[in-house]
């Protein structure tokens, strides 16, 4: 019982943070050193990833329809487009791809840890200020998904893969890149929200296929509680990616980056403490 309540809490956690750029994986790494399940460290690892599937699921089902090139109620130009934007999303997921698959276990081993995190969270909170601060007057050059070219999908591509350092924020580092390189916010963001899609449904069969692989095993626990965990965090993921969209519309991201800034300095004043 007290894993499922841990489960619900870190559900929670993951729902809130996976869309909203200040790093979910960050903040579960910070959490998980106060609430630690009674479970393997396997297991647990296991978890903090999969548990993204929840969130990632609450994309898939609020843009089911924009995102579905088969719906009946498109017509033939609107489902050649819904293809094309599919098309720009693999271009743009194949470096993590490619990275995450030769560096996870290494990021695994050294990465991990509340250090890192902080560090990340600090670099780009003044990253968020300082390019919000640059871009205050000046006009994106896409403000359609429809007509980002596939070099741009690329680059921001290419900035997800920052988003391999825990603490970096997947979201924030592509939102960041997005806008660096002439996106509207709202561009930015939805095309974000899409990226998540191949990239955590990938990074999560690859966390389950290693778990078992070095013997993990499930038992009925264990699937009560990582389902738990998936559940809570798909209904808040649901929720923060409603609320995101309505915030950007008319406010910029600079309170995530003061959020980032204050978080790292209280961590490193909190851990610096105890390391003492």
């Amino acid at each position: 019982m007290l894993d499922i309540i841990k489960a619900v809490i870190l559900g929670i956690v993951e729902g809130i943070t996976e869309f909203l750029p200040i790093s979910s994986t960050g903040h579960l790494i910070l959490v998980n050193e106060f609430i630690k399940m009674q479970e393997s460290t396997q297991f647990t690892d296991m978890f903090n990833v999969v548990i993204q599937l929840g969130a990632i699921m609450a994309v898939v089902v609020l843009y089911f329809h924009k995102l579905n090139p088969l719906s009946p109620k498109k017509d033939p130009f609107e489902k050649h487009a819904t293809w094309i934007l599919w098309f720009k999303v693999i271009v743009a997921v194949l470096p993590s791809v490619v990275l995450g698959l030769l560096f996870n276990d290494w990021m695994d081993a050294h990465l991990m840890n509340w250090e890192v995190v902080s560090a990340m969270l600090l670099i780009y909170g003044i990253l968020f200020i300082v390019i919000e601060n640059r871009n205050a007057n000046r006009r994106p050059r896409f403000t359609d998904l429809n007509n980002l070219p596939y070099q741009t999908a690329f680059i921001i591509g290419m900035f997800q893969l920052l988003s391999l350092v825990p603490g970096t924020s997947r979201s924030g580092a592509t939102i960041l890149g997005a806008i660096l390189i002439g996106t509207s916010r709202y561009v930015a963001t939805e095309f974000s929200f899409f990226l998540a899609i191949p990239t955590m449904f990938g990074a999560s069969l690859l966390k389950v296929y290693k778990y078992f692989d070095h013997g993990g095993t499930f038992n009925g626990t264990q699937s009560i509680v990582l389902a738990t965990g998936m559940i809570v965090s798909f209904v808040v993921a649901y929720l923060a990616i409603r609320f995101l969209l309505n915030y950007i519309k008319n406010n910029n991201f600079k309170i995530f980056g003061w959020y980032r800034i204050v978080l790292s300095l209280i961590v490193i004043a909190y851990f610096g403490l105890i390391a003492r």
